[in-house]
């Protein structure tokens, strides 16, 4: 199978176009999601707050996940911020954003979980984001490792590459189908949906960029973004745990 073959300027604009559609869906599926909650309208301080951390945060950690994952780029990029400005991250942004929202609760002193309705936004722009990511080929950097699997995709040098942008566009998908399915049994459970959703996009993204080109190798030859979701499931799991025992805890007394 070939993928189009884009020259790098054109790739640059296409992989951007699905970038800002991917955030313009997710902000207003997040709208839409409230509106039918009959929750407050986005401009209203504590909801502003969250929104306005969740993209701050996500901003900031999608860079620096990125200059972890490429910090051979740091030394000759340090004196053009337009490189430096340069790369993303989901890994980097899912975390960032999570930080963000946690440090906007806390200061506008909101207790309740706001996490449950980012997951619709999170897998609309994941599968949108990925459409670019596929379509700018080699110039982006998220394709796979070289397959002799039948579905294997040449992106312009005559190899076959696993196409990972692909997989984690199905892997987006089927975690947020099965999340749909169940969610009358986790709708009681605020939050439960969001932390099942990230912990387990972090351990598929461990796995799935082992099969991807390391562009520079830490400890056990893993990439910067393998090593940041071992360390963020490491922070995150015992939280994600915790929620589920007392999920069960619950379910035991009410039998």
């Amino acid at each position: 199978m070939s993928a189009p073959v884009l020259a790098p300027a054109a790739a640059q604009s296409v992989h951007l176009m699905f970038e800002w559609l991917a955030l313009a869906t997710g902000m207003q599926l997040y709208r839409w999601q409230r509106r039918r909650a009959g929750q407050p309208a986005l401009l209203q301080p504590g909801s502003f707050a969250v929104v306005i951390g969740c993209i701050l945060g996500a901003a900031i950690g999608n860079k620096l996940v990125f200059w972890i994952e490429m910090p051979q780029l740091w030394q000759p990029a340090a004196p053009d911020w337009r490189l430096i400005a340069s790369g993303q991250s989901i890994v980097g942004g899912l975390l960032g954003g999570l930080v963000g929202v946690e440090i906007a609760k806390k200061l506008a002193g909101i207790r309740r979980s706001t996490g449950d309705q980012f997951i619709l936004p999170l897998v609309a722009g994941t599968v949108i984001g990925r459409i670019g990511c596929f379509l700018a080929g080699l110039h982006d950097g998220t394709y796979g490792n070289p397959t002799a699997l039948p579905w294997g995709v040449d992106f312009g040098d005559g190899v076959n590459r696993h196409p990972t942008q692909l997989y984690d566009m199905l892997f987006a998908l089927a975690m947020g189908a099965l999340l749909w399915r169940l969610r009358a049994r986790l709708a009681p459970h605020a939050g439960l949906a969001f932390k099942l959703y990230l912990a387990s996009y972090l351990v598929w993204r461990l796995l799935v960029d082992g099969i991807k080109p390391v562009p520079y190798a830490y400890v056990f030859g893993w990439s910067g973004i393998q090593l940041v979701c071992v360390l963020a499931l490491v922070c995150y799991l015992p939280f994600v745990v915790r929620q589920l025992s007392a999920v069960r805890f619950t379910e035991e007394l009410r039998t």
